[in-house]
């Protein structure tokens, strides 16, 4: 255990708030934001005074989404707060995120003074039943001295297990309070300052039976979770990969498992696919890895024919089995099940020769599937067409840099076309919640988990940008010098397509956008602001965006309007739709 004090009885007089403040700067928590109200001025001044990065954000379900990027960039718990009431409920769809994306976050919410609590109070609601549902775990602080202990237990609940959000709330007379502390109870947990913590390896009785099957497996096909981020096991994939002649298909959350450009690279498997759906159905053997085979990972529970041998490797139990038939479950972290998998199974090579001829497959058909999207990837028609956009991307931004992608078209058109380069998150889609406008505080928060000397590009809507556009602020007021790329449809642009594809052309409602020019917005709030209407100049705007570090950029471009031409994957004036059914 770190030490701050070791000295017993040694008292310490400070407010509830200052010793939230204390405890957080022991754990070496990085940038937080919130929008502070007077139940937690104390925390406020305690900031200051200590010299921690705290941030004004402009909405604060901005600043759980910015903190969760922050997570997802470093695996080091996001930080954020609130005031209670609308302070606290503005945080819900953010903290859904990191919920479904096993994402660790510590969020303090100020309440009611106990005093007065439920007698009419200023902005008084029944906060804790909203948000109990929606984070591991709830820690009220109901005794002053409590709180180095409560903070200590936010952070392992957080990094420890499968990952996610805690609340400590915190009352305004336990904030403003005062207590002689000992200063022996500011201590810290190194093992609980970032994910994965406490990692724990499955039954070695069910590793030999996984370790059988791939063992005799002519085509096994690894497909690959967000959980490989979390674990950081990327070192123990490639190995596993490489030595056994294992393609590697990924989920949107899981891309950047392996590099995208590596030659046993299936890309993305699911809804959208390249090639790696086809592959799923040729597989004798499935090594799932940190993926939760949610609806969108398996065309909603379709994908993977009954009695296909599957293994599935998961941080928590109670995933393996719930959505798809599972032979094997192995519950661990993944990269010491990976590991351990890696070194039962090592064998000179053997099996890797035997498996050239199938993995030699995967890139002649990438190649094959390169030259099916090339009217997308090298499209010159205007308004642009999205995957001309996505191609410039893949060719211009540096191997270590991360590209956001908000909900809808973002992830879509991300998840399908972008490359990665390198093995680590550099592809950060919020599909936890898949919510929209988790586009700028996203960027602000990826730019902040990275650093300034790496670039970081995020992919928005108009509809998104919209919800988040005031947090532009924020991004210029804390230095986080991004790239934001908006896909300027004038239109609700995913509802607009899927109701193309199911009621027919001109059949459209409450999906349109007034026509915006979104670069002379930015220019307003003092961010470098471009205009793209020509496809041609696609690589230049990028290039003076990335290369632009003294303030935000908004590059707005102007993508087709044709709702049949929208969706990444399927061509929506041919695209069948069976009644009732989600098509993509």
């Amino acid at each position: 255990m770190s030490e701050a004090n070791t000295a017993s009885n040694v008292k310490r007089p400070m407010s509830g708030g200052q010793a939230l403040a204390e405890m957080l700067k022991l754990h070496e928590v990085g940038p937080m934001f919130g929008m502070g109200g007077f139940q937690l001025l104390p925390f406020y001044e305690a900031c200051r005074a200590l010299g921690l990065k705290h941030y004004l954000i402009n909405d604060e379900r901005s600043g759980a989404f910015a903190s969760d990027a922050y997570a997802k960039a470093t695996n080091r718990p996001g930080v954020a707060d609130a005031t209670l009431g609308p302070g606290a409920t503005n945080l819900v769809t953010g903290i859904v995120e990191s919920l479904n994306a096993g994402m660790p976050m510590v969020l303090i919410v100020g309440d009611a003074n106990r005093e007065h609590a439920w007698k009419n109070m200023t902005q008084e609601t029944r906060q804790l039943d909203v948000l109990r549902p929606i984070v591991k775990e709830v820690i009220r602080c109901e005794v002053i001295q409590r709180i180095p202990e409560h903070v200590r237990r936010a952070f392992a609940v957080a990094t420890s297990g499968r990952p996610g959000p805690v609340i400590i709330d915190v009352p305004e007379d336990i904030a403003h309070g005062q207590y002689d502390f000992d200063a022996s109870d500011f201590w810290v947990d190194p093992g609980t300052l970032k994910a994965q913590a406490r990692r724990f390896a499955p039954d070695p009785a069910d590793l030999g039976k996984a370790i059988d099957m791939l063992a005799k497996a002519e085509r096994p096909l690894l497909m690959v979770g967000g959980g490989i981020h979390i674990s950081e096991g990327y070192d123990a994939l490639l190995k596993l990969a490489e030595s056994q002649g294992i393609p590697v298909a990924h989920t949107m959350s899981g891309k950047g498992g392996i590099p995208c450009t590596h030659a046993l690279s299936a890309g993305l498997f699911g809804r959208y696919d390249r090639i790696a759906n086809g592959l799923i159905a040729k597989s004798d053997c499935l090594l799932v890895v940190g993926c939760k085979l949610g609806e969108i990972a398996t065309k909603r529970f379709q994908l993977i024919p009954p009695g296909k041998p599957l293994i599935h490797v998961e941080i928590d139990p109670t995933e393996i089995g719930r959505t798809t038939r599972t032979e094997v479950g192995l519950a661990g972290d993944a990269k010491l099940t990976l590991e351990a998998l890696a070194q039962a199974l090592e064998d000179g090579g053997r099996r890797a020769a035997a498996r050239a001829a199938y993995c030699a497959e995967v890139p002649q058909l990438m190649a094959e599937w390169r030259q099916g999207a090339a009217d997308r990837l090298q499209s010159t028609e205007t308004p642009i067409n999205v995957g001309r956009l996505m191609n410039e991307l893949n060719l211009n931004m540096p191997a270590d840099a991360v590209l956001v992608a908000d909900g809808g078209f973002a992830g879509h058109w991300g998840g399908l076309m972008f490359d990665t380069k390198q093995a680590g998150r550099t592809f950060m889609p919020d599909r936890g919640f898949a919510s929209i406008g988790y586009g700028v505080p996203g960027g602000i928060g990826a730019q902040l988990g990275v650093g300034p000397e790496r670039r970081v590009v995020s992919l928005t809507g108009d509809g998104g940008f919209n919800m988040s556009m005031g947090d532009l602020e924020t991004a210029r007021r804390v230095g986080a010098n991004f790239v934001t790329i908006i896909f300027n449809n004038a239109a609700s642009g995913y509802v607009k397509a899927l109701q193309h594809a199911v009621f027919g052309e001109g059949n459209y409602q409450s999906s349109d956008l007034v026509e915006m020019d979104y670069s002379q917005i930015a220019k307003g709030f003092g961010c470098h602001g471009i205009r793209v209407t020509d496809p041609e100049k696609l690589e230049g705007a990028l290039r003076e965006g990335l290369e632009n570090t003294d303030t935000p950029t908004v590059l707005d471009v102007v993508v087709t309007r044709d709702p049949a031409k929208m969706l990444p994957a399927a061509d929506s004036r041919t695209l069948k739709v069976e009644k009732g059914d989600r098509p993509v």
